[in-house]
C-alpha cells in the first residue's frame, strides 16, 4: 500500500481532528493509501504536547509553516489556519510541490480564491482539494445517489444549511471569526457556506443570482481583556439563488440558531420524488415517492445504515458521525490522489472551481443584502 506522508499547518481544532482520524485509518477496510503525519508546524508550540503524546511518527515541530514546505519528506499538507492565511500559504504550498488539502473557504474573499484556482492551474503536477466532510454521511450519500439515478425526476426546488448556536450566548469573548481582518467580510458564508453549496454544486445547480439578507445579531462581545470589541461579521445568512437552470435554491447558514448544535441538512424536491434529511437526526432520512398520478402522498421515515463510500470494519446497524466523516473525506482526498478520479461522482473532495464558485456567490450575497436587489452572479468555468 502506498504511503504518503502529510505535514499539517495549524495545530488547532482541526488540526487534531486531521491527526486523529490518521491515528484510525486502521477503521477503513482496503483504503487506498495509508498517510503518515511526519510533520507539524503551529503559529506557537503551545499545541505541540498534544501531537507528541499521541504522534511519534511526527519528526519536524516547527512555529514557521515554511520549513514544512522545504521538508523533502514530505509529499502533502492539510492546512487549517485563519482565512487572511489561505493565499500566502495554499499558494506557497502548491509552489513548494505539496499536494494540499486546505480548510475551507479557500481564501479570505474572492480576489484571493482567484489566486488560490490560478496558482493550482499553473501547478497541474499538484493535487489541490477544499474541505468539507458532512456529505459523506450515508444518507447524504442516497440522496446523491438519487440524483444521479434521476428519481427526483424534474428537480423543483433544493434547500440546504448549515446551523449552530455557538454564538448565541453574548458574554462569549471574541474570536479571529468575528473580525473581517481575519476571517473575511463573508462572516458565517465563509466558515460555514462550503458546506452548504457541496452537494448542490456537485450536482451541477449552478446559482445564477441571489437575494441575501444578513444579519449581524451581537454589535460586540467581550474582548477577553476586560473590555468589549466589535462584532464586525455578519452572524446570520439566508439566500435565495435561482440556478442556471431556473431551479429555486434556498440556503440558511447560521451562527445563531437557537435550537441547533451544528445541524447540516439538505432536502431535493421533484416530481417524481422527494428526499429530506438533517443531522440532528443523523440516521432518520425521510423519502416521498409518488406511486401513482392524484394518490396518497406519504413520507416514508427510513433508518440509514452505516455504509458510508470508504467501507470500514463497523456494521450497518451503528451510528455515523463527525468524526467518520473526517475519516471519510480523508480517504476521499487519497483516493483521488492515488487513482486520478474520486471513488464516485458525490464521494470527492470539493475542488478549487467549486470553491472559486461559492466566493462569487457570497460576494454576491453581500451586494445583494448592501442593495436590497438581487444580484448577478458572474459565470465561471469549473477547473478540476
Amino acid at each position: 500500500m502506498k504511503t504518503v506522508r502529510f505535514g499539517i499547518i495549524g495545530g488547532g481544532l482541526m488540526g487534531k481532528e486531521f491527526a486523529s482520524a490518521a491515528a484510525r485509518w486502521c477503521h477503513l477496510i482496503d483504503p487506498p493509501a495509508r498517510p503518515e503525519i511526519v510533520a507539524l508546524a503551529s503559529a506557537t508550540d503551545k499545541s505541540f504536547a498534544w501531537f507528541k503524546a499521541n504522534f511519534p511518527a511526527i519528526t519536524q515541530y516547527t512555529t514557521d509553516y515554511r520549513q514544512v514546505l522545504a521538508n523533502k519528506d514530505i509529499d502533502a499538507v492539510y492546512i487549517a489556519v485563519p482565512h487572511h492565511l489561505h493565499r500566502e500559504t495554499y499558494c506557497a504550498a502548491i509552489e513548494a510541490g505539496k499536494h494540499l488539502l486546505g480548510e475551507k473557504p479557500f481564501g479570505i474573499d474572492l480576489p484571493a480564491c482567484e489566486v488560490i484556482v490560478s496558482c493550482a492551474k499553473n501547478h497541474p503536477d499538484v493535487f489541490v482539494r477544499c474541505s468539507s466532510e458532512f456529505p459523506f454521511f450515508p444518507a447524504a450519500q442516497k440522496i446523491a445517489s438519487m440524483i444521479e439515478s434521476d428519481a427526483f425526476g424534474t428537480i423543483l426546488e433544493i434547500h440546504s444549511g448549515f446551523l449552530h448556536s455557538s454564538d448565541l450566548d453574548p458574554n462569549k469573548p471574541i474570536n479571529w471569526k468575528r473580525r473581517v481582518e481575519t476571517n473575511g467580510a463573508y462572516g458565517c458564508m465563509g466558515d460555514l457556506g462550503m458546506h452548504v453549496c457541496h452537494v448542490p454544486l456537485r450536482a451541477g445547480w449552478t446559482p445564477a443570482d441571489v437575494r441575501a439578507v444578513l444579519s449581524k445579531v451581537f454589535a460586540q462581545r467581550p474582548d477577553g481583556k476586560g473590555g468589549m470589541a466589535p462584532c464586525e461579521t455578519w452572524d446570520n445568512a439566508t439566500l435565495l439563488c435561482r440556478t442556471t437552470g431556473g431551479l429555486p435554491w434556498t440556503m440558511r447558514i447560521e451562527r445563531i440558531s437557537p435550537g441547533e448544535r451544528n445541524t447540516w441538512y439538505l432536502a431535493v424536491y421533484g416530481t417524481k420524488a422527494c428526499a429530506r434529511w438533517s443531522t440532528k437526526s443523523p440516521k432518520l432520512m425521510e423519502i416521498l415517492e409518488y406511486p401513482m398520478p392524484g394518490g396518497e402522498q406519504n413520507w416514508l421515515q427510513v433508518q440509514t445504515a452505516y455504509d458510508p463510500p470508504f467501507k470500514t470494519i463497523t456494521g450497518p446497524n451503528f451510528e455515523f458521525g463527525f468524526g467518520d466523516c473526517f475519516l471519510q473525506m480523508w480517504a476521499a482526498f487519497l483516493h483521488e490522489l492515488v487513482n486520478g478520479k474520486p471513488l464516485k461522482k458525490f464521494a470527492g473532495c470539493v475542488t478549487p472551481g467549486e470553491a472559486l464558485l461559492s466566493h462569487k456567490l457570497f460576494t454576491a450575497a453581500i451586494e445583494s443584502h448592501a442593495s436590497g436587489n438581487v444580484a448577478k452572479i458572474t459565470p465561471t468555468s469549473l477547473p478540476a
